[in-house]
């Protein structure tokens, strides 16, 4: 027994081997999925564009965007969990490891089914701060709401597959992030048409889909972990974990907080831009929300590479191998670049194939989509090198300073830019905001790598960093979500 629990932890262990094969085989998995994630916001808003037209594109577009806010703060609690279940799994403490997976989903739980019912019944009002173009406001909250349904079973989803990659396990979250995207998918058309017993919902079939798909492989993914004893189950005395510990609870939310005040931030960014572009019409509207459907594929690598780099900081960190960290950031950020160099080419020489996709190769808004991928796509390559160096200092549970780093370039620099060049670059303000900030965003962020001390920043649970250590901190951040895609 001892043995088969040896053998299962080592399955998960990243503090040990080749470095850059090792990273890239963790995170082949969690491309993946996040490929998957995409293909899953990508085929359903054909669904949507080609059965019901720009107008739903558009509504789903500002839809999309009010639940990854509403779902951001959230998440950066569950980041904070991850890290420290990486951490545990590094120091071989499968029971603290457990420990915090058990307080994280017990919490979780009561505050995913709170947004789901809060949101559904403030949709309406929602959107009418967002100033929804009148056409597509009666889609987006008939979207919106049943989006706003399955919000307990994505949030609970995404929180368990976080902690299985954060124990080194980034197979089992793949099969199952296939199961949410094939039901998913492949539902949408019924959902919308009403083919066969299923009812004609229009738009709101979409979000029923995502419903679906979400609710049954969470129950799937939990009937899995008990059926194949993986080791963050709990059993008999072990369910006592679900209820809140105050210590785990306390660091999860000291950490969390930034983190999640960070994807605020983030979001908030992307809610006041997606303001600005419903200013241009319904047409570049919904060719912005094409763009963002292709830039979702151009920041997974990014994604992926660097919540491996943290799952693999952590578990390193936690074993005290801090010589092994910086070959991981190195790598991770080679394996970045050329990953990420290769998509911008690819969807680039085949843009207007793809973005026909959605909208039919007559549509007016297909030039605009064209426009705005050559303009601002490139900036992922300094996107993805952020995200890898803020994937390592929040392996060791830097928080703040990234907070106030973005923070800067989200707000005063980018609107600060769009401001002043709109006068004469009209729309183009708003694209090329995207590489200005990026640029700003990198340069902060390597300046902190190099001199910010993050290294003495702490997460382990009993171990508070004093207020001196708690202004030396960053992190990565990843929407929920295929479909949920605020890029920048």
């Amino acid at each position: 027994m001892a043995d088969a629990a040896q053998r299962k932890r080592a399955r998960g262990d990243l503090t040990q081997g080749n470095i850059g094969s090792t990273l890239l085989k963790f995170a082949l998995p969690t491309l993946a999925s996040s490929i998957l994630q995409s293909l899953n916001g990508t085929i359903n808003a054909i669904w949507v564009g080609r059965f019901i037209g720009e107008g739903a594109l558009a509504a789903t577009s500002n839809a999309n965007m009010v639940m990854f806010l509403l779902t951001a703060f959230v998440f950066g609690f569950g980041m904070a969990a991850t890290i420290l279940v990486g951490q545990a799994w590094g120091r071989k403490d499968v029971e603290d490891a457990r420990k915090v997976f058990g307080t994280a989903m017990g919490s979780f739980a009561l505050i995913s089914i709170g947004i789901g019912l809060a949101g559904y019944f403030l949709s309406a009002d929602i959107l009418k701060l967002l100033g929804t173009p009148g056409g597509a406001a009666p889609l987006a909250l008939a979207y919106l709401r049943v989006i706003f349904l399955a919000m307990p079973a994505l949030l609970l989803l995404t929180l368990m597959m976080m902690s299985l990659r954060g124990a080194g396990d980034s197979m089992t979250p793949l099969w199952f992030m296939v199961v949410a995207v094939v039901l998913d998918s492949g539902l949408n058309p019924f959902f919308i048409r009403g083919w066969g017993p299923f009812p004609r919902m229009g738009i709101a079939g979409s979000a029923m889909s995502t419903l679906v798909g979400n609710y049954v492989s969470l129950f799937g993914l939990v009937a899995y972990i008990y059926i194949k004893d993986l080791p963050l189950r709990l059993r008999g005395g072990e369910l006592r974990y679900l209820w809140c510990d105050i210590a785990i609870m306390k660091t999860i939310i000291v950490k969390g907080f930034p983190m999640g005040l960070q994807m605020i931030i983030i979001s908030l960014s992307a809610l006041a831009l997606i303001g600005l572009v419903n200013r241009e019409g319904v047409d570049t509207t919904a060719a912005f929300g094409v763009a963002l459907q292709l830039w979702t594929y151009v920041q997974m690598p990014a994604m992926a590479l660097g919540a491996a780099v943290s799952a693999m900081a952590a578990q390193n960190i936690g074993a005290g191998l801090w010589d092994r960290v910086g070959r991981i950031t190195r790598i991770g950020i080679y394996q970045t670049l050329a990953i990420t160099a290769a998509m911008i080419v690819g969807l680039t020489l085949a843009d207007r194939s793809v973005l026909a996709l959605f909208m039919g190769g007559d549509s007016p808004a297909l030039p605009i989509a064209r426009h705005i991928h050559l303009i601002a796509t490139w900036n992922f390559l300094l996107y993805g090198v952020l995200m890898v160096l803020f994937g390592t200092v929040r392996a060791n549970g830097a928080v703040w300073i990234p907070l106030i780093v973005l923070a800067v370039g989200m707000v005063p620099v980018r609107f600060g830019y769009i401001f002043a060049t709109y006068h004469w670059l009209h729309a183009d303000a708003i694209w090329t905001s995207f590489p200005v900030t990026s640029f700003i965003n990198l340069a902060l962020a390597v300046g902190f790598y190099v001199h910010g001390g993050w290294k003495k920043a702490r997460m382990t649970v009993g171990e508070r960093p004093d207020s001196e250590e708690c202004t030396e901190e960053a992190l990565a951040t990843r929407e929920p979500g295929g479909a949920l895609n605020p890029a920048g």
